[in-house]
C-alpha cells in the first residue's frame, strides 16, 4: 500500500498537476492591503481619528479596519488578526466624537447578527501619497 501511494504522489508530479498554494488567508490579506497602500507613505500614527462619515469604516478580513478620508487611508491593525473575518461587522461604543482605539468595540456576524468577538485595535496609521 506504501509503495501505491509514493506511485501515486510521483505521477501527479510527473504529470504536472499544479502544486497547493501555500499562500495562507492572512498573506493574501496582506497582498490586498500592499496593493491598495502602493504609492503611499505611511505617517505618525494616531491612537484617535476623526470619522466623518461611518459608513467608510472597512473591516479587512484577518488585517483590521481602514477608513478612506480625503487623500488619506487610515489603517488600525487588530491585537488578533486571526479572528477577524471578511463577515464581521464592527459594533464600536464610542467615548467622544473621534475614533479611539480604547473604544469598546466588538463583531457580529453579517448574517446571523451573533456575536463573533471583541476587536482590540493598535493606533491608526495614515497612508498617503507621496508629493511630487
Amino acid at each position: 500500500m506504501k509503495t501505491f501511494i509514493a506511485l501515486a504522489a510521483a505521477s501527479t508530479l510527473a504529470l504536472g498537476a499544479a502544486p497547493v498554494s501555500a499562500e495562507t488567508p492572512a498573506e493574501r490579506a496582506e497582498a490586498r492591503l500592499a496593493e491598495r497602500l502602493e504609492g503611499r507613505t505611511a505617517g505618525e500614527p494616531e491612537s484617535c481619528i476623526t470619522v466623518m462619515n461611518s459608513n467608510k469604516l472597512e473591516v479587512v478580513e484577518r488585517i483590521g479596519l481602514v477608513y478612506e478620508q480625503g487623500d488619506t487611508i487610515w489603517v488600525a491593525r487588530t491585537t488578533s488578526p486571526n479572528q477577524l473575518r471578511f463577515d464581521d461587522i464592527p459594533i464600536i461604543e464610542r467615548m467622544g466624537s473621534q475614533l479611539c482605539r480604547q473604544d469598546v468595540m466588538r463583531t457580529v456576524d453579517r448574517s446571523t447578527g451573533s456575536f463573533t468577538g471583541a476587536l482590540f485595535l493598535e493606533d491608526f496609521v495614515p497612508y498617503t501619497r507621496a508629493e511630487d
